[in-house]
């Protein structure tokens, strides 16, 4: 995968606005945990035919669109926001304009709640407009940054634009493509948590285990990178299981060298680090299980959400608690209760994924299973980390 690197240290930026404004992470971790509770419970709820919310994506395809257009893109706005700036030590947005990029944020989550009242075509706007308001936040940074590879992440998120785009085009009715858009997000997320993931994980480790060294082979970041964009853009152009199939296979035996590459058997002592190795271990079957699905060897819903749940689930809450520690000057060690949830996170990924392959018949025992685990485990996130992203760093820096 591309080298994600940092500048050499810079004079300490001093935000602007509240604590919370102060730096990315703060509003969008908070965003991210509180949304992943609320919109899971209103899933189960629609699930369970108490709730109607059909009005503009249709129930299945709300799930979807919010999970990725909305969770998933409040962890990426606050890890970048966040990273960036550590990357080329120049400002990123902070308090006023980072109010209203969350605000923003939040609008897409309301405004289809009240389709019939508001116009389709503002809805698709006020939505529509997130990801590159990201984009152009820590694209000014990233182009005064001397490490050109950094910048990556611009095209990235004008492609999750675009994906975006497709499933709105459905739901104002212009064109059948919200499958294909939803599925393309999919993919884009796990891309960038992948990216992002081959920078923090032998980086997190190496400053937990002394002596740790991880193994890098450059020919597999580049079959890794080659076939996720390959396989972005079949969902895109054309979907076809004789592409998908092998393209999968391939994303997946190139995640499982990689991760035998940065692999300690002391990480299981340190729960920080082992999160972070099952995130990438649901990829890993994920992709297989997409490759299988291509054949009729099991549900493509199953595969996604391997990769949903499992892969960029996991992973994901345990890099917001890694970096909400981090960033707040406290030690890298989260509370027993955390630790505890990374893993309930994994439990409810394998309700969800093998649960249904185990008992079919009792497959709404399992979506349920599956959401209430995962509610669980973003309450205690929410729990413990809202107080940390509101409060200012221990140590008194900015930030």
């Amino acid at each position: 995968m591309l080298k994600i690197h940092s500048e050499p240290p810079k004079p300490e930026i001093t935000p602007d606005g509240p604590t919370l404004l102060a730096l990315g992470f703060r509003p969008f971790f908070s965003a991210a945990g509180l949304s992943a509770v609320v919109l899971i419970l209103v899933w189960l709820g629609a699930w369970s035919g108490g709730m109607d919310l059909s009005a503009y994506y249709g129930i299945i395809g709300w799930h979807s669109h919010e999970m990725l257009f909305g969770y998933a893109a409040a962890v990426i706005a606050g890890f970048l926001l966040t990273a960036v700036r550590n990357w080329t030590g120049v400002k990123t947005p902070s308090g006023r304009p980072l109010a209203w990029l969350a605000l923003l944020w939040v609008a897409g989550r309301l405004l289809p709640l009240a389709a019939g009242y508001v116009p389709a075509p503002v809805i698709a706007l006020v939505d529509l407009a997130f990801l590159p308001a990201v984009a152009l936040g820590i694209g000014p940074p990233l182009w005064q940054g001397k490490q050109k590879v950094n910048r990556i992440f611009v095209p990235l998120l004008l492609a999750m634009a675009l994906a975006n785009l497709l499933v709105h085009l459905q739901a104002l009715g212009i064109a059948g493509t919200a499958n294909r858009g939803a599925e393309m997000m999919l993919l884009l997320v796990v891309f960038l948590v992948l990216l992002i993931a081959g920078r923090v994980v032998p980086f997190f480790t190496q400053a937990v285990i002394p002596g740790y060294q991880a193994r890098r082979w450059a020919w597999v970041e580049t079959v890794t990178v080659v076939s996720l964009i390959g396989l972005i853009l079949v969902q895109l152009i054309h979907p076809m299981p004789l592409l998908t199939g092998p393209l999968a296979l391939i994303v997946a035996l190139t995640q499982l060298i990689r991760v035998i590459g940065w692999y300690d058997g002391k990480i299981w002592r340190t729960p920080i680090l082992w999160v972070l190795f099952t995130g990438i271990a649901w990829m890993i079957v994920g992709f297989g299980m997409l490759a299988l699905s291509t054949q009729g060897l099991v549900g493509a819903n199953l595969a996604r959400h391997a990769l949903a749940v499992g892969g960029v689930g996991v992973l994901t809450l345990g890099m917001m608690s890694r970096v909400a520690l981090g960033h707040t000057g406290r030690p890298l060690q989260p509370v027993r209760i955390v630790e505890w949830s990374f893993g309930l996170i994994n439990l409810a990924a394998l309700a969800r994924v093998f649960g249904p392959l185990i008992m079919p018949d009792r497959y709404n025992l399992w979506v349920h299973l599956s959401g209430g685990l995962w509610v669980i485990c973003f309450l205690v996130f929410c729990f413990v980390y809202l107080p940390i992203l509101f409060k200012p760093r221990v140590d008194g820096k900015p930030g």
